[in-house]
């Protein structure tokens, strides 16, 4: 008895995917910054609850982006998640080709900048560079920790055929590292650029930029390579890489 591997659907028109991307992550920085600013206001002595109101709001809503976006363009909101798509699905021409990952990282970059000025203008904040210096060595080792669980945390998902569960069980990654990493767990370059523009609780100078952005891509490759080492063949019915949450709705 044979049977046959069910037919994937075609990815929706790259302009299509990459609107997703740029309104997605627009949307995942509001979130975060807006969040920060209400936070400030509602607990201006309390940076605990600030943090627990924020990292909430977040999770929430990082869930719902990625239910709603995920059948257009994979909900990626990540440069490391792209580009990790891209590597681990080049042999097999599963994953983004590289070309395309370049430009949702473009769309992704753009669209935290838009939604770092949306967040300001909701409550009427000035839009400014931030002044809020994220420095040391243990906040790195905490960028490093969360990038490398979001990337191995996604792709264990896809390629044991449970992709289903990404909606949560990102935002539960997201916002369990909130709290147990020093970082805050940016775990996402495009978000880390698009807090530069708000000099609030969730902004980021621009000097520490750089330093979390090499974090995030050394965290990455250790997600990649914890992948290759424990899910090194994907699930025989498992879809692409950028659809951990494509099968979401369709559940």
């Amino acid at each position: 008895m044979t049977t046959t591997r069910p037919v994937e659907p075609p990815r929706p028109p790259l302009v299509r995917r990459l609107a997703a991307e740029l309104v997605g992550t627009a949307l995942l920085v509001a979130v975060v910054v807006g969040s920060g600013i209400a936070a400030g206001r509602l607990s201006p002595d309390d940076v605990g609850l600030q943090l627990l109101e924020n990292s909430v709001a977040t999770v929430f809503g990082l869930a719902v982006l990625i239910t709603a976006l995920g059948p257009v363009s994979g909900a990626h909101l990540n440069p490391v998640v792209s580009f990790a798509d891209w590597w681990l699905g080049r042999r097999t021409s599963t994953g983004l080709p590289f070309r395309e990952a370049c430009q949702y990282a473009v769309a992704q970059v753009l669209g935290a900048v838009l939604g770092s000025v949306l967040a300001n203008a909701m409550f009427g904040v000035s839009t400014a560079i931030s002044s809020t210096s994220r420095t040391g060595g243990g906040l790195l080792l905490g960028e490093i920790v969360a990038t490398a669980g979001l990337v191995a945390l996604i792709w264990s998902l896809v390629r044991t055929g449970r992709a289903t569960y990404a909606a949560p069980a990102v935002a539960a990654w997201i916002g369990a590292a909130y709290w147990f990493t020093s970082s805050t767990s940016f775990a996402n370059p495009a978000v880390t650029i698009g807090r530069v523009f708000s000099d609030t609780f969730a902004g980021i100078a621009p000097a520490s930029v750089p330093p979390f952005i090499a974090a995030q891509v050394v965290g990455a490759i250790l997600g990649v390579v914890a992948i290759a080492v424990l899910y090194p063949v994907p699930a025989p019915a498992a879809r692409p890489a950028d659809a951990a949450v494509e099968a979401e709705v369709r559940a």
